[in-house]
């Protein structure tokens, strides 16, 4: 059971300090999280188990497949002692400090869209409606400008002051986040900033979704996990690929906001985007060989920071 003595209660439970063992912790970057890492902490070896190994270990089993708490166990225990190649987990580094702040701009910004979309009710209020793209200055100037008619119109208004107040204290925010994700990037020490479009949001994005670069020995496996490598979909004498909508979207996100920066500037991935579409190639299949291309780029800075440890 998970409770607030959980490590001590296992490491009575198994051998003496001293002897040699390890632990197999299903999911230790998701719910395992917090038990993996205090018992890293208490100085034990720990791996990590996927959740999809431990349940086809659990399923492929000779005795009952259920899925309960002794199933889980016994599953996760098998899948570490005897699969090669579980990453070992680590204490929390700068990485994790990096996720913390990148996922809070990241929640800052979903907030603040979502606020701006509100701000539907000028729409009632402006004959013709709001333009599309919608500040918080300019909201300000076309409500100093409303004088509402009716108890409906003046709560319209109420309402949608009260959004500009939202989306001004969310622009504020925002840039407070960014701020602290580019210090935490810049502590680092990374050398993805070396790479052209890859600022310290972008850079905050790769480091704080990757966690370990280790996890990814070559570059093909980095571009499956983000999504970038394309799905084989070949069918009979036919060979072809098709777009893979799986992998890390968010990791995905920040290898496309790389790509347009190339795109919009004089880089040579912009020179390699312009020869694929010579090629025959669409502009989106363009931009995602040269998502791919960046994708292998930002592996090397990654395993060049990994040697820097």
């Amino acid at each position: 059971m998970a409770d607030r003595c959980q490590t001590q209660r296992l490491l009575a439970w198994a051998e003496p300090p001293g002897t040699q063992r390890s632990w197999a912790v299903e999911s230790a970057e998701g719910l395992g999280k917090l038990l993996a890492q205090q018992l890293v902490e208490a100085g034990e070896l720990v791996v990590d188990v996927p959740p999809t190994l431990a349940a086809r270990v659990r399923l492929l089993g000779w005795t009952k497949a259920g899925k309960n708490d002794p199933n889980d166990a016994l599953a996760t225990a098998i899948a570490g002692l005897g699969h090669c190649g579980l990453r070992v987990v680590r204490v929390e580094d700068h990485t994790a400090v990096i996720r913390m702040l990148i996922d809070r701009y990241d929640d800052l910004v979903a907030l603040r869209t979502q606020a701006t979309c509100r701000l539907v009710a000028l729409r009632e209020l402006i004959a013709g409606g709001a333009p599309r793209r919608l500040g918080a200055e300019r909201a300000a100037k076309l409500l100093r400008s409303i004088r509402p008619q009716g108890a409906a119109g003046v709560q319209r208004k109420r309402l949608a002051l009260e959004l500009l107040a939202d989306v001004r204290r969310l622009d504020r925010d925002i840039a407070t986040a960014k701020r602290r994700v580019a210090d935490a990037v810049t502590a680092s020490g990374t050398s993805l900033l070396e790479l052209h479009g890859v600022g310290p949001i972008v850079a905050g994005f790769i480091l704080g979704h990757v966690g370990d670069p280790a996890r990814f020995p070559t570059a093909a496996q980095f571009a499956s996990y983000n999504g970038t490598a394309p799905i084989e979909a070949s069918s009979g004498p036919r060979s072809r690929h098709r777009l893979n909508p799986r992998g890390n979207r968010k990791l995905n996100h920040a290898l496309h906001l790389a790509a347009v920066t190339q795109v919009r500037h004089d880089t040579p991935g912009r020179t390699y985007y312009q020869r694929k579409i010579t090629e025959g190639k669409s502009k989106k299949e363009a931009l995602r060989a040269l998502k791919r291309r960046i994708s292998d780029a930002v592996w090397r800075q990654l395993q060049v920071d990994l040697k820097l440890r």
